[in-house]
């Protein structure tokens, strides 16, 4: 056999080979088969649900948003899309026990679910705040049920540098200025947020509390380092039990037995003084007290917790408090506009109760509050006072508290160099060691 046919031979073995394996029963059959099932696999695959915020599909409903007006009513919203009458007065009686419909608040969201084919509609959802709602149904049960929006809790941690105020710098680092208030309340017995310096420096580590995209509030402070006029002052949160306070790195209650001040002021107009030229009287004599200088109508509160000794019209102190808190010290609230409901002698009030409101009663001119302290039944500057905590973190706590402690020390010293002397270098024009206390 020439080599020539021996290949053409060859060749022919091959292809028939190939042409035999293509036909032979399952082979092909498996292949076809096995993009048939992908195909049916694709064909039935379902797309997913979406859900709107209060939990109804997307694809089921039609939905009207809308706000309350000035004294609309029930019925006002829901008569123009065809809720019969008869209906909404079910609804309104059914939803007692859940929510009073005669509380509806003008400007609150409002939204109506109708069906997507008919226009019926179906349900109505009320906002009350930012969490809660109440769904309405509108078709079925005429009933309705109270619901809250999942709070996410997100865990923050925010560095700066006061040159303005504390409210512009949270601002200018996208925090929420609620977090101003909220350190003013951890630190309401070691520093006068009224009074802080240009340069003070703090870092907080917080929780910030979220509903879907939207940041709705400040949640626990669980560590802070607020460094004012140039001493490092501390705050680690402990909750065990009944313990829930804030301590400094020692384990000391950052609460002490007094607030620093008893309101909201804007400024402190007259200071403790032995000499002073009193606006109504013309003449120099002591005041005795501090001044702080707030709107009309604002709270006053107890600074501590204590008795009512006295709450009366006297002459120059015009409306006022006085509140003995032990053996040792008392204090004075003048010239209120008013005196809160139920301030008589012998109520026992607490630290931070509202005990009446700013105004000008008595020798007074403008609205403000005159704070008066007395330590062993004589007047004293209250600023100048070392007030006591009211204990440190009990025994059988402190284990825990100090593993807590030690974490965040690490956290809130860590990076402060690099964050902070930048932006205390465009302050001052000068470098400061800012991972130590003192100026």
């Amino acid at each position: 056999m020439s080599k020539r046919l021996f290949f053409v031979v060859v060749f022919c073995l091959i292809l028939a080979f190939i042409v035999f394996l293509m036909m032979k029963p399952g082979i092909g059959a498996i292949s076809d088969e096995s993009d048939h099932i992908v195909a049916m696999a694709d064909e039935s695959h379902e797309q997913p649900i979406e859900f709107d915020e209060y939990g109804f599909s997307l694809s089921e409903y039609e939905r009207i948003d809308a706000r309350i007006s000035r004294n609309q009513t029930f019925a006002d919203l829901l008569v123009p899309h065809n809720v019969p009458y008869g209906a909404i007065v079910k609804i309104a009686a059914a939803s007692k026990g859940v929510f009073d419909v005669r509380r509806l608040r003008a400007n609150n969201r409002y939204r109506i679910y109708r069906d997507d084919s008919l226009g019926t509609p179906l349900y109505m959802v009320y906002q009350q705040d930012r969490v809660r709602y109440v769904v309405f149904d509108l078709h079925e049960g005429l009933d309705a049920r109270a619901e809250e929006r999942p709070v996410i809790v997100k865990e923050k941690s925010i560095t700066g540098v006061i040159h303005s105020s504390l409210y512009e710098t949270l601002i200018e680092r996208d925090a929420s200025p609620i977090l101003a208030n909220e350190l003013a309340d951890v630190y309401a017995w070691q520093i006068d947020f009224y009074r802080i310096q240009k340069g003070d420096y703090f870092k907080v580590i917080y929780d910030e509390l979220w509903v879907g995209d939207d940041r709705i509030g400040i949640g626990n402070i669980h560590a802070a380092r607020f460094n004012h006029m140039g001493t490092d002052n501390f705050a680690f949160h402990y909750q065990e039990d009944a313990v829930d306070e804030h301590y400094d790195e020692t384990g000391a209650s950052l609460r002490k037995a007094f607030l620093i001040a008893p309101v909201r002021y804007s400024r402190i107009s007259s200071g403790y003084t032995s000499r002073r030229y009193h606006p109504v009287s013309k003449v120099y004599r002591a005041h005795l007290g501090t001044d702080y200088v707030a709107p009309y109508g604002t709270p006053i509160r107890a600074t501590g917790d204590g008795v009512v000794e006295e709450a009366r019209f006297r002459g120059g102190n015009g409306n006022w408090v006085k509140i003995r808190h032990n053996g040792t010290y008392t204090t004075g609230y003048l010239h209120m506009s008013r005196i809160a409901k139920g301030m008589r002698p012998g109520v026992r009030v607490q630290q931070g109760q509202i005990i009446g409101y700013v105004g000008h009663s008595g020798l007074a001119t403008g609205d403000h509050v005159c704070y008066r302290f007395w330590k062993n039944g004589s007047q004293v500057n209250h600023r100048r006072q070392k007030i006591p905590s009211v204990g440190p973190i009990p025994d059988q706590y402190r284990s825990s508290f100090e593993k807590i402690r030690d974490t965040y020390l690490a956290v809130l010293s860590v990076e402060t160099e690099e964050i902070l002397a930048p932006a205390y270098a465009m302050l001052f024009g000068y470098s400061k060691d800012l991972t130590s206390s003192g100026p």
